[in-house]
């Protein structure tokens, strides 16, 4: 199901980065740290951004890039 908030995420494995980009911003963050386990999850969730607020936001280290643009393009969605 498409999400209102969240545009767009990527994923990579082998650093455990989760990008999120936010429909209203358009800007990206990269959550550290986020084992595979919850990516599946949050991938699998009805509501990308119910789940986002309950298991992802404030649980995670992150940081706001300095591009919203999409520049990892083998990252995995």
């Amino acid at each position: 199901m498409p999400s209102t908030s969240i545009r767009e995420t990527a994923y990579d494995p082998e650093t455990r980065v989760l990008s999120v980009w936010f429909v209203a911003s358009g800007k990206r963050y990269n959550y550290e740290a986020v084992p595979p386990e919850t990516y599946a999850a949050f991938r699998r969730a009805f509501s990308k951004g119910r789940f986002f607020n309950a298991h992802i936001r404030d649980r995670f280290r992150y940081h706001r890039c300095a591009t919203s643009e999409r520049q990892d393009r083998g990252a995995a969605r």
